[in-house]
């Protein structure tokens, strides 16, 4: 009886005593499909083995989510920042190009306050340019011929003899020419008045030749001249304090930006080597790599057109300037020196300069005699030619390559934004610009297959 209870309990409780049949049999049905499901996901995992997997991007998720697991509301994005960089920086320009057209006055009169400003610097660049072939030069003769093997004391002996003989020529030029400039000056105002006789003799006589001419008019314009010109020395007697002023200032000045310029000029012939370096390593990081020998040549080119027209032109110059004197001296003209070193400076403008030099010497030469005037003139003449046709050519050549017409066109723009400077430097700055344009036609017409365009 007793077995019997406790083989119906065995059979309620399937989980104490023994093992129940039906258990057995679930537990082996659970294990097979078990093992089903690991060979179908091993199987599927075995074929995605061969196909690449996305990874999720963790980057995008940062940006999209903050710290706190909030999504983000605004993106940073590089592309629209650069759009919106260069959208402001053409609001502004444009900005600044309106402002300028609008008030167009105080735009030139702040360009000309900021050359005033920085006119030391550029004069002593410009200096320092010209002076550089004479520095190389003599750096080859210290190197060459005295055998000095550094080239630091090579720099500094060639820039010390340079500067020597550069102050040299200005020190013979203010003791020498500039006390004949100035009694050519004082002969001449001293013979005013005698011009003025003169000038009224002729009247007179034009007026017994030709009875019929209204010579009152020319008269009474000559006679009122003169109380005008006294009235005009007595109000320049009176305010003669406030003019020494005004010159004393201004020759502090011109002292200043003198030494100023000779200091900048200096260090720029001294420290030529690493400006370069400066200037090749701002060239090599920002411009790419494939335009670097472009951008060189480019650059070599413009410091080519620049010395060359610079530097032969002031040859050229002082050539003139020694013929007419020489000539002038041959033909007993009056203010040989001071006429010559006006011919010899203004030479230094293309075209013009020679006619411009012309108009203050024809007009003292007219004081004295006419005669002499006709004879400057036609020496004036003579020199033109022989320089635009003999010496120009040989010592510039076609150093420039700008037609005639653009060199008007520069000399006119720049006489008008720097005077006389600016007449000067128009014609590099033009021969330059006119380079640069070829450059991009000529890679344009070679982007489209194009050799040569009529």
């Amino acid at each position: 009886m007793t077995k019997l209870l406790k083989k119906n309990f065995n059979t309620k409780n399937p989980g104490k005593g023994t093992a129940n049949p039906a258990g057995q049999i679930h537990k082996k049905a659970g294990d097979t499909t078990a093992a089903a499901k690991e060979t179908a996901v091993s199987s599927i995992s075995t074929e995605d083995d061969n196909t690449p997997t996305e990874t999720p991007d963790t980057d995008s998720y940062a940006h999209e989510v903050t710290d706190d697991g909030f999504p983000r509301r605004f993106l940073a994005n590089n592309k629209y920042f650069t759009i919106s960089v260069y959208a402001l920086c053409v609001v502004f320009l444009s900005t600044l190009i309106i402002k300028c057209i609008m008030s167009w006055e105080e735009t030139i009169v702040t360009i000309q306050n900021i050359f005033n400003i920085l006119m030391p610097f550029i004069i002593g660049g410009l200096l320092a340019f010209i002076l550089n072939p004479a520095v190389n030069q003599l750096m080859r003769f210290f190197r060459n011929v005295c055998k000095i093997k550094s080239v630091k004391v090579q720099r500094i002996l060639s820039i010390a003899t340079t500067y020597l003989l550069f102050l040299g020529l200005i020190i013979v030029t203010l003791f020498g020419v500039i006390p004949q400039i100035v009694d050519s000056i004082t002969e001449l105002v001293n013979s005013i008045p005698q011009t003025y006789d003169a000038i009224y003799h002729f009247f007179d006589n034009l007026e017994e030749h030709f009875p019929d001419l209204d010579i009152d008019v020319v008269r009474d314009t000559i006679n009122n001249a003169l109380p005008n010109m006294i009235t005009y020395l007595k109000d320049f007697a009176s305010n003669i304090v406030p003019a020494v002023y005004s010159v004393s200032v201004s020759i502090v000045q011109w002292i200043l930006n003198v030494i100023i310029t000779l200091i900048v000029s200096i260090y720029m012939l001294s420290d030529k080597k690493p400006l370069l370096n400066s200037v090749r390593s701002i060239i090599y990081a920002f411009v790419p790599v494939k335009k670097i020998d472009t951008t060189m040549e480019v650059f070599s080119e413009c410091n080519r057109l620049f010395s060359s027209f610079i530097v032969g032109k002031a040859v050229d110059s002082l050539i003139i300037g020694l013929l007419c004197f020489l000539f002038m001296t041959l033909f007993q003209l009056p203010f040989t020196v001071l006429i010559s070193v006006i011919v010899g400076v203004t030479n230094m403008i293309p075209y013009f300069g020679p006619f411009i030099g012309a108009v203050p010497g024809i007009l003292i030469m007219l004081i004295v005699s006419p005669l002499k005037a006709v004879i400057f003139g036609v020496l004036i003449l003579v020199l033109q030619q022989f320089d635009g046709l003999i010496l120009g050519p040989k010592i510039l050549g076609d150093s420039t390559g700008v037609k005639p017409l653009w060199i008007i066109f520069a000399i006119t723009i720049g006489g008008s934004m720097a005077g006389v400077l600016g007449m000067f430097l128009g014609v590099p700055v033009i021969a330059v610009l006119r380079y640069l344009l070829n450059r991009l036609l000529l890679s344009r017409l070679h982007k489209r297959n194009i050799k040569s365009a009529a």
